[in-house]
């Protein structure tokens, strides 16, 4: 485990802080992206957005839960790697790029195959020599998941990846999250997933039951009620035991870094997988005393927050 160097603004020591500013005042200027719609084996679509500037390298970049390519910490990141020379697609989890995807099942932490099916593509493209895994919340526990799965047999063209922000313990972040300090962020995505179930039941009359869904104050209650019967989990204690990234960090066979800050208000202790990173040559766990959740704000005038440049360092080998 390595503490880094990041040091917060003046007045920006708070994770809540750290957590909230970005996603309410950070502006990114708009990366250019071009949709491409890839069709997945199961029948259902995948939209990517794509910032190609004629590089050899790219990087794959994930987002977090309720989140999409369009969210700053995502068009930064982008951004980021454009002036470093990467070109970058962000790809939308089921459901999460504007429109409700065709299947009952949508989108989980543990939805490698997705990753997978985006790796694939960009590498039969073959206009790349190197891809990079860039994942932030959900988006770094389904990183770490598939690369946890493929082990030894990543695909090639994988040669780093970086996460952010990381729910490892899926059931201790859930747990986290129940708390009145983090009561704020419970409702905001309780209130996101409601229009995701609203829209689904709307496509699948019959198939997704709504009524009472206000008397939902959790994840556990969500999960048992539709993710796990969604995605053929038992309830929600099986799909958080199954799909919890931690497990999985043992088995990573590429350079990775996992950065989670201290005062992060999503992340119970045991999302720190220390023993884990330790245990593998292969995993850098950094834990930074302030950070916030997909925060690391900086103010600098090139706008770059410390986190890209953060992964430019890491990705770069240097």
């Amino acid at each position: 485990m390595e503490n880094t160097e990041y040091k917060p603004p003046l007045l920006f020591k708070n994770g809540h802080i750290q957590t909230v500013f970005p996603s309410l005042f950070r502006k990114v200027e708009d990366p250019l992206y071009k949709r491409e719609r890839i069709d997945t084996e199961d029948g259902d679509f995948l939209d990517l957005d794509w910032s190609k500037n004629g590089n050899r390298k790219i990087a794959i970049v994930s987002h977090g839960l309720e989140g999409s390519s369009d969210r700053s910490y995502v068009t930064g990141m982008v951004r980021a790697l454009k002036i470093e020379g990467w070109d970058s697609v962000a790809w939308n989890f089921r459901s999460c790029s504007g429109e409700t995807n065709r299947l009952l099942k949508m989108y989980h932490s543990g939805a490698s195959y997705d990753l997978e099916a985006v790796i694939n593509h960009v590498a039969e493209l073959k206009l790349y020599d190197e891809i990079a895994l860039v994942g932030f919340s959900m988006g770094g526990n389904i990183t770490l998941v598939h690369l946890g799965q493929k082990g030894k047999d990543i695909h090639p063209l994988v040669k780093k990846a970086v996460t952010f922000s990381v729910p490892c313990d899926l059931r201790g972040s859930s747990e986290e999250l129940k708390k009145p300090s983090s009561k704020i962020y419970m409702k905001r995505f309780l209130r996101m997933l409601k229009e995701k179930i609203e829209e689904k039941a709307k496509l699948m009359p019959g198939k997704v039951d709504i009524r009472d869904f206000d008397k939902i104050t959790d994840f556990k209650g969500f999960d048992d009620r539709y993710t796990a019967p969604f995605h053929g989990f038992k309830d929600a204690y099986d799909y958080w035991e199954k799909c919890s990234s931690k497990q999985f960090i043992e088995n990573i066979k590429i350079p990775t870094l996992i950065v989670n800050a201290k005062n992060d208000p999503f992340l119970s202790e045991s999302c720190y997988p220390i023993t884990e990173a330790e245990n593998n040559r292969f995993v850098t766990l950094e834990t930074p005393s302030s950070g916030g959740h997909v925060g690391f704000v900086s103010f600098n005038s090139e706008k770059v927050y410390w986190s890209e440049k953060r992964t430019i360092s890491f990705i770069n080998g240097k």
